[in-house]
């Protein structure tokens, strides 16, 4: 191997551990991470954790009591999921560094990623990539097993 190209893989190599090095601190910086919405007539609050699980839901005055089932159940939703969509915006700004521009990080975190709409927009065809690689169906022969080559 040429030095030159040796030079070119161990900085490559560096600029990986330092990528790997800043992923580790954005996700690091979400462990514990937060949002908390409070509803406008500060009825009820709801916090959220990175992952969008609710971790508290908060009645601040007694008016719960005096309201309709179904207004009370909107106060709640309308909270929680805005305490959510704050997170989401959080972690996608967090982990949108990291992701090729073509990539629509909220369509990633939503499960609406279209791997084939991101090729397009990268200018790669699937025909370019070629087939995938085929594998046997059956598991490789165990050491000790003969087959009719090593006879």
């Amino acid at each position: 191997m040429s030095s030159s190209m040796r030079a070119q893989m161990e900085a490559e190599l560096e600029q990986l551990h330092r990528t790997m090095e800043r992923l580790a601190d954005a996700s690091a910086s979400l462990e514990s991470a937060t949002e908390e919405v409070v509803a406008k007539n500060r009825l009820v609050g709801a916090k959220v954790d990175a992952t969008g699980e609710l971790i508290e839901l908060k009645f601040h005055t007694r008016a719960y009591r005096d309201m309709a089932p179904a207004e009370l159940a909107a106060a709640v939703t309308d909270v929680v999921n805005r305490a959510r969509r704050q997170m989401a915006e959080r972690v996608s700004g967090v982990y949108s560094p990291f992701l090729p521009e073509e990539v629509d990080t909220r369509a990633a975190m939503d499960g609406r990623l279209d791997p084939r709409e991101v090729l397009d927009r990268m200018g790669v065809s699937l025909d370019d990539l070629g087939s995938p690689p085929v594998f046997p169906s059956a598991p490789f022969p165990k050491e000790g097993d003969r087959d009719e080559r090593t006879r």
